[in-house]
């Protein structure tokens, strides 16, 4: 199960060679049908990528800062740096292709 991520602990949850962190909100239609793909990705990726969630109405300073503008939007990061944002729905292997090509960078 992917990790809750506050302002608390998103240094600390970051802080690998690459985290997956998907920005949702309860309200977002698009959010509910990326579940289960996210799911199946922590599943597959769970041994090489940290996964973590968090909920954009609960932090909207976080959410500006990486400039979330629409959602779900997934935001990498590499050793704590965020260097990639993708927004949308994606199906399990679009998803997944994506995972393969940033696990092939590190």
């Amino acid at each position: 199960m992917a990790t809750v991520i506050t302002p608390d602990n998103l240094k600390q949850e970051t802080d690998n060679p690459i985290t997956v962190i998907d920005f949702w909100a309860p309200w977002c239609g698009p959010c509910k049908i990326m579940d289960p793909v996210m799911e199946a990705m922590e599943a597959e990726f769970g041994d090489h990528i940290h996964f973590g969630k968090m909920n954009v109405d609960h932090n909207e300073e976080i959410a500006k800062q990486y400039k979330i503008m629409g959602l779900p939007s997934i935001v990498l990061f590499k050793h704590g740096k965020a260097c990639e944002k993708v927004t949308g729905v994606y199906t399990k292997e679009k998803m997944a292709h994506y995972l393969n090509r940033k696990l092939k960078e590190i």
